[in-house]
């Protein structure tokens, strides 16, 4: 995603004005650096600068911020990727590729296992129209490639290991003109990647995929989890994988930045498990100009790694994977965050941060150790506040989705001030079986929607539930059946059932409402439910 993909009309406005204020800002940046070195071995060592084109000056600097520039402006040794040799048997390049920002060029090894090259410099200027990317704002977004850590992707294996969190393992080198590069060679030689192992297939070798025989992508575990109860992600270990997503700034965690480790059971169910990918936007560094820090305020998103995680910065912090969170942790208790919260605490010590950082060459050290040691074991230490803030927010407003099978939804009261909601999985000729449950308190939930999708679902009202918590029943495609367990005498306004018309039984008392319904694309089934999570 774009750092100003949906912000550059904002920009229009401030680089005009800045260019009346700063003539030089709006001139050319100095063109880039390009690293042609010829007749370069196999097993060579060249000292190359991640992006000496951010380098910039104090007046600059003082309006678009400072950002990493010193990092990427600075040359570090680097080896010096031969396809032919990197890994036994060499690398052969089959498809390029990318994102609004990075290069990416996937290749495969003697065995058919793949890789990616990444390319370590950015270009989001892609996201912007072509009469834009070569004028005033196409150079700004280009510039601010720098609020990135061209080297933060390096430091994260060490961490992720300690916390108990799926990883890539990524190696920096420089790629040559190299002759195996192929077709690809005009537009991917003579730069500095990450090469790291891609996540998809069979990884059953790789420790840090979990050794899953089946990595799949998030279109088809999400397709997955609509089609049938029988799929499941493991909620607490996506949770660690998120609150350590936080402890690293990294706010970018959209559904196409994961994939997803599978592990059949015995019984035909399949269990999923998070693979975080693509680290460009941890350790950002956005605010520390006066025009950035303006832009910040408007996109509240943009959240930059500071030694303090503001509680009233983690909803932004999180927005976009919010849908993902939404459905993957309804049935986490407050008590499940405290865990994994504590749990990170601990395992993250100061000698893992210490040992993290010894990957760097010792002059990005000397510009950024210090910096990332106090910025990490401090937001270390506030990670159970921001579990419990992050709690409350997906609390507020449930959403549990059922399947495109036939499911039965049973809500009662649980004492005062709490509705259990248990979801049941509908086999014909066998018992219903728990798919799970959840009591909701009305100290931390004002609403509670329970989505049907496909299959003849069944919706359970048995007892009124508390009335300061209301309860939105979505039928969904197929002919569902309604229930309660009610005096006709009982009214209440805080439950509506709102039906699409589908043939569904609808017999209910005062204490129902009864909406017609005409659904909007992304909630009503499960080609709705893609849609809500961008997987269309």
């Amino acid at each position: 995603m774009s750092v100003f993909f949906s912000s550059h009309r904002l920009q229009v406005l401030i680089t005009g004005v800045l260019c009346a204020l700063l003539n030089t800002s709006c001139a050319s940046p100095a063109p880039e650096a390009a690293f042609v070195l010829p007749g370069i071995g196999p097993d060579s060592v060249v000292e190359v600068a991640a992006g000496p084109q951010y380098a910039r000056g104090r007046v600059y600097k003082f309006f678009w911020g400072r950002h990493y520039r010193k990092e990427w402006a600075t040359p570090v040794p680097v080896r010096v990727f031969n396809l032919s040799t990197v890994v036994p048997g060499g690398l052969t390049p089959v498809q390029a590729g990318g994102s609004f920002q990075t290069k990416n060029l996937r290749l495969k090894d003697r065995n058919g296992v793949e890789y990616v090259l990444r390319s370590v410099d950015k270009d989001a200027t892609k996201a912007l129209p072509a009469r834009l990317q070569k004028g005033p704002i196409g150079r700004l977004m280009k510039d601010q490639t720098s609020v990135i850590h061209p080297y933060g992707a390096f430091i994260v294996p060490v961490l992720a290991e300690a916390a108990g969190v799926y990883h890539t393992n990524p190696i920096l080198g420089y790629l040559s003109d190299d002759p195996a590069l192929g077709k690809f060679r005009k537009d991917y030689a003579n730069a500095l990647y990450l090469l790291e192992e891609r996540p998809d297939g069979d990884q059953s070798t790789v420790r840090s995929f979990g050794q899953s025989a089946r990595v799949e992508s998030s279109r088809k575990v999400f397709t997955n989890l609509i089609a049938s109860a029988r799929y499941r992600v493991d909620a607490r270990q996506y949770l660690r994988s998120r609150l350590f997503d936080m402890w690293l700034g990294d706010w970018s965690r959209r559904e196409d930045q994961w994939r997803w480790a599978s592990f059949p059971s015995a019984d035909s169910s399949t269990r999923y498990q998070a693979i975080p990918r693509d680290r460009d936007h941890a350790f950002f560094k956005f605010d520390d100009g006066l025009l950035t820090h303006l832009i910040g305020w408007v996109k509240t998103n943009y959240q930059s790694f500071h030694k303090n995680i503001r509680l009233a910065d983690v909803e932004g912090l999180n927005r976009a994977a919010r849908p993902m969170d939404k459905s993957l942790l309804v049935y986490l208790s407050e008590k499940d965050f405290q865990e994994i919260a504590d749990s990170l605490r601990q395992r993250l010590t100061d000698d893992v941060i210490r040992r993290s950082l010894q990957v760097w060459t010792p002059e990005i050290y000397a510009l950024s150790g210090e910096e990332f040691t106090e910025k990490l074991r401090s937001r270390r230490d506030q990670l159970p506040a921001v579990a419990a803030k992050f709690y409350s927010l997906l609390a507020r407003d449930i959403e549990i989705p059922g399947t495109d099978e036939p499911e039965r939804f049973v809500v009662e009261p649980a004492g005062v001030g709490q509705v259990r909601v248990s979801v049941y999985r509908l086999i014909q000729k066998q018992a219903p079986t728990l798919i799970d449950q959840r009591v909701f308190n009305a100290r931390d939930t004002r609403s509670i929607k329970l989505f049907g999708l496909g299959g003849n679902d069944v919706f359970e009202i048995n007892g009124l539930p508390d009335a300061r918590i209301a309860i939105h029943l979505y039928d969904g495609a197929g002919q569902d059946t309604i229930r309660q367990q009610l005096p006709q005498s009982t009214t209440s306004n805080r439950i509506t059932l709102y039906n699409s018309n589908d043939g569904n039984i609808v017999k209910v008392g005062k204490a129902i409402k009864v909406k017609d319904y005409q659904p909007a694309a992304n909630e009503f089934d499960g080609t709705g439910w893609l849609l809500r999570h961008r997987l269309y």
